[in-house]
């Protein structure tokens, strides 16, 4: 089993992320571990879907380590993460009379840890949450951090608050019953954070897709040699971002520089505008990041920021990740104007993420309209 330890001092708060296979059986334990021993009742926040394969293990987990379960599905999707479910949700908890020392459990994908995580820092002013993710997305991205969040009409993930789980638990087997559109948006995410990070996790990265093809996936679990570099890759990705986390919590708005947490936005800024102005319908929220990080590595090209040859290496990469879904009817005006509705602004001007070379990123604010206008008509014309 790997481990990352997670040590933040703005909050302050600690806390351990494991990773391993055959973990859910033991998440009773796990979770009597990570909380407080005046624990006595739990929520769970879960989607159909995921309950059906794996609830049966937690629920009964969980009961043997003396908790009282209760179980909240909310539905699959982008479009389920908003202020309806997430009130449905804390009047769930309210009729099932959580107290102060209870918890919640955010099982499932990034949607679910996020609502679940939202919902726990508002119910009473802030009650604890574990996350045992489900998706490789949610693994090695938004179960890390503490950032939840709602989507609404105006915008992705614009209301929210930080609120750090106390663990999180990460059993890989499944991502066995995994769609592959879900391993790609999860892999997209994972050549992001390679590309930012340095040349050493992108090649891992890079190798990985090489040796193992999300489209065969499901056949590769029998093999323990796969499972172990399956969990080390998971653990390089979360220990990247952690580290980024441990010291720049809050993402504040006063750095620039390029171990800010902004950096961990990279290729998010198309990738939002492309989720809105598709009613969070038509992508993966992965796969809408796999466009966005080729779009935002095209941009540094036109800036002359980034090499022609290291946009190919990185386009060559994504596309190990697998197929992503059409652009066909994506207008470039609307996505343009979908990027005044981005978090990333700063007063009047967007800051973009862009790419001077692998493991180099940069934060920049003086892009100039008519590039950002220009590159977006190319990239959407192809």
């Amino acid at each position: 089993m790997e481990k990352v330890f997670v040590k933040l001092e703005q909050t302050p708060h600690q806390y351990d992320i494991e990773i391993g296979h055959d973990l859910l059986e033991n998440s009773g334990e796990w979770a009597r571990n990570s909380l407080s021993q005046k624990t006595k009742k739990i929520a769970v926040v879960s989607n159909a879907k995921v309950f059906r394969l794996y609830g049966e293990i937690v629920q009964k987990s969980l009961k043997k380590s003396d908790f009282e379960v209760q179980v909240f599905l909310m539905g699959d999707g982008e479009r389920y993460k908003n202020f309806r479910v997430f009130e449905k949700a804390l009047g769930f908890f309210s009729q099932k009379n959580l107290k102060r020392t209870d918890a919640i459990v955010a099982f499932g994908g990034g949607v679910v840890g996020d609502l679940a995580g939202f919902a726990a820092a508002a119910y009473l002013r802030g009650v604890a949450f574990l996350q045992i993710p489900t998706t490789l997305l949610s693994m090695i991205d938004s179960s890390v951090g503490g950032k939840t969040a709602v989507n609404t009409a105006f915008g992705k993930n614009l209301i929210g608050a930080f609120h750090q789980p106390n663990g999180v638990l990460i059993d890989v087997k499944t991502l066995q019953t995994l769609p592959k559109r879900e391993l790609t948006a999860g892999f997209c995410e994972a050549v992001k954070q390679g590309v930012i990070s340095d040349e050493k996790l992108f090649g891992q990265t890079a190798t990985f897709l090489g040796n193992y093809s999300p489209n065969k996936f499901k056949n590769y679990f029998a093999d323990e040699k796969f499972l172990s570099e399956l969990e080390k890759i998971i653990s390089r990705q979360i220990d990247f971002k952690a580290q980024i986390v441990m010291q720049d919590e809050r993402e504040s708005t006063a750095r620039i520089d390029a171990k800010s947490r902004k950096i961990l936005n990279f290729g998010h800024t198309f990738a939002h505008a492309l989720e809105k102005i598709t009613d969070y319908k038509q992508f993966k929220h992965g796969e809408a990041v796999g466009y966005g990080i080729l779009f935002a590595a095209e941009l540094s090209k036109n800036l002359a920021i980034l090499d022609k040859n290291r946009l190919k290496s990185l386009n060559d990469v994504v596309h190990r990740a697998g197929t992503l879904p059409n652009l066909r009817g994506i207008g470039s005006r609307e996505v343009f104007e979908a990027f005044a509705f981005d978090k990333k602004q700063i007063g009047e001007t967007l800051q973009w993420i862009l790419l001077e070379d692998i493991g180099k990123p940069l934060v920049r604010q003086d892009i100039s309209i008519s590039i950002v206008k220009k590159t977006l008509k190319e990239f959407l014309g192809r």
